[in-house]
């Protein structure tokens, strides 16, 4: 996999945050990996969604 290039910053709230690091410890992943999976999720619900 490259390399990333781009980096996202973004506020959530404090709870946002909690939840955040409570299920990344969890699943014993780290911020970014969890994010990571997220936006690739998003990407295969937009593709399974018709024209």
């Amino acid at each position: 996999m490259p390399k990333p290039e781009i980096f996202i910053t973004f506020r959530v709230s404090a709870e946002e945050k909690k939840l955040l690091l409570e299920y990344c410890e969890q699943e014993c992943r780290n911020q970014t990996d969890v994010l990571r999976e997220l936006i690739r999720k998003l990407s295969k619900s937009i593709n399974k969604k018709p024209s």
